[in-house]
């Protein structure tokens, strides 16, 4: 299907694109370095930060690993973190969420060096996305944007609607729109006549958390749909993953469609490494990577 966004190819694409901005730092003696930092033993984390220490690496960044156990106490976190501010060969750090019941996500986030939070969720990086300044950006919408710039190009004057308003997703991904020169709505599911709002985007971006909440009668021809869902579900006696769109009726109707899995998931982990060469460059004095081939 032509109208399909292929995700997976679009991280590829941008991962050797991050290599080649890591390989031109190398011959100037510098190389960029992301430390993750996971607390406790969750397996999805833990799986998730394996596959993130393999991708720095294969960029050919440094990569650091700093597993501490699930009793570990905030003051304890909150050291490693302030040590890693310090530390000149780290670029980008990550705390990876969730953290411990007993640990103060927000305090820890916002005592990341704002020119090394790498997941763009110190309130300083907050503040500057929200008045358009040069900020560190959150990953999912950022590869949301790059993705929607490489098939449309130009944005300046769509009509996008974002259905969700999560700090991590809804929010940021509004601003980056409005940043584009969109007009945007913020919708949720408390918005009243969601489906006619819906139908009036150009670009219609689903981030709310809800499986297959997003019928194809929704989507406006011709549209172009990222979804941004990620959903287990329990169906036909296995257990499949989908979107926050139901994507067989979208898919006939829209211009362009993220499928799930497959879309905009590939791109977080790639979005990290293109931040994290953006810090590094910014450390250094240099312009910002090109991101988008």
């Amino acid at each position: 299907m032509s109208n399909i966004i292929d995700g997976k190819a679009f991280a590829l694409g941008l991962r050797g694109r991050v290599a080649s901005g890591v390989a031109g730092l190398a011959a100037r003696g510098i190389v960029p370095g992301l430390a993750v930092v996971l607390v406790g033993e969750d397996p999805a984390s833990e799986v998730y930060v394996r596959n993130k220490g393999i991708q720095t690496r294969e960029a050919g960044m440094a990569s650091w690993e700093h597993k501490l156990p699930a009793e570990t106490g905030q003051a304890e976190l909150l050291a490693l973190v302030e040590k890693l501010n310090a530390d000149p060969a780290v670029h980008g750090i990550l705390v990876q969420l969730p953290l411990p019941a007993h640990m103060d996500a927000e305090a820890v986030i916002n005592a990341i060096d704002p020119a090394k939070d790498v997941d763009g969720f110190h309130i300083l990086n907050v503040g500057l996305l929200g008045t358009g300044q040069k900020s560190m950006v959150p990953c999912t919408p950022l590869g949301c944007l790059l993705m929607l710039r490489d098939r449309l190009g130009d944005l300046s004057g769509l009509n996008a609607v974002v259905v969700g308003r999560s700090n991590i997703v809804g929010k940021p991904m509004a601003q980056l729109l409005l940043g584009e020169s969109c007009t945007v709505t913020i919708a949720h599911s408390r918005t009243k006549n969601l489906a006619e709002v819906c139908r009036s985007a150009d670009i219609l971006v689903a981030a709310v958390g809800r499986p297959r909440m997003i019928p194809g009668d929704w989507v406006k021809p011709g549209a172009t749909v990222i979804d941004v869902g990620i959903n287990r579900i329990e169906e036909d006696g296995r257990t499949r993953l989908v979107g926050d769109v139901d994507f067989d009726s979208a898919a006939r109707v829209a211009g362009a469609i993220t499928p799930v899995p497959g879309g905009v998931g590939p791109m977080t982990i790639a979005c990290l490494l293109a931040n994290t060469l953006t810090a590094c460059c910014r450390a250094n004095g240099l312009p910002d990577p090109e991101l988008v081939g």
